[in-house]
């Protein structure tokens, strides 16, 4: 089979992570594709223009870009439609639609979206917790989290807590050992929402065999072992029952997946409590 090559430059004044985005989730959308990415980030004056221009000249392909201001914006157009180079401002459909419902002017500036107000430092605050609460740690004020997430092994605990940090919430990750008994502060814990995480077995194994190859160390224990992984997701499924937690199943799901599935969650618990 052979893939399609292109390339793909994004333009961004600010960080690039709007325009990257929005190109993931695009690119996902098509088989046999190869893209090579041009991330064109913090484009600011007309000399970094040309640079762009010069760039997507010597490799011509799909043009996304985010610029707010107007005199850039044309040069980019332009430039682009000298070159014959297809070239999309990815906001304006959504910005210009919403600006005409709400009647509403547009202040546009680079890097509106991440300027230093509450809601960021809220961020930043809830990224410290996640790190303070990573693995079992500080469990004496766990019920200060918004969010706990417990489960066995390798089930992407981590990475979902710090997702959610990105979204302001307070997520603290508690392991499920076999043969040891969960904190006492986790069955204690009544504020925060607690959501299980559980894989399949066969999967959990390749993962967990995968990591300890990346670590060079030996394959040859229980932690790999198919039959004792079973019972180690088996006993980690009915402590959540137990204790009336919501489980969530991992098994061939991205981090914002199971990250939507836990807001869903906290989202529901939050209109119940008021």
């Amino acid at each position: 089979m052979t893939l399609k090559a292109f390339h793909l430059h994004m333009v961004s004044d600010s960080t690039g992570e709007t325009v990257n985005l929005v190109s993931r989730v695009t690119l996902v959308q098509f088989d046999d594709i190869d893209p090579t990415e041009h991330v064109w980030n913090m484009i600011r004056n007309e000399k970094q223009i040309d640079e762009v221009l010069k760039g997507i000249k010597e490799c011509p392909g799909f043009v996304l870009f985010t610029l707010v201001d107007k005199k850039l914006r044309a040069r980019l157009e332009d430039g682009c439609r000298e070159l014959k180079v297809p070239c999309i401002p990815i906001l304006d459909p959504v910005i210009n639609a919403l600006g005409s419902y709400l009647k509403a002017e547009i202040h546009a500036e680079p890097g509106r979206q991440h300027a230093m107000d509450a809601e960021y430092f809220s961020r930043i605050d809830a990224l410290h917790f996640v790190l303070n609460h990573d693995d079992g740690q500080s469990t004496y004020d766990l019920n200060s989290a918004d969010i706990i997430i417990a489960g066995v092994s390798r089930t992407s605990k981590t990475p979902t807590c710090i997702y959610l940090a990105n979204r302001g919430l307070k997520a603290a990750n508690v392991p499920i050992v076999p043969g040891c008994l969960p904190p006492q502060e986790l069955i204690d814990a009544d504020r925060p929402l607690i959501v299980g995480l559980t894989n399949d077995p066969r999967q959990l194994v390749q993962i967990r065999r995968n990591r300890l190859r990346s670590l060079g160390q030996d394959e040859e224990t229980d932690y790999v072992d198919l039959e004792t992984v079973k019972t180690e997701v088996k006993q980690a499924k009915q402590l959540y029952e137990a204790n009336g937690w919501p489980a969530i199943d991992v098994t061939r799901k991205s981090i914002e997946e199971v990250a939507a599935n836990i807001l869903q969650l906290y989202n529901r618990r939050l209109e119940e409590h008021g």
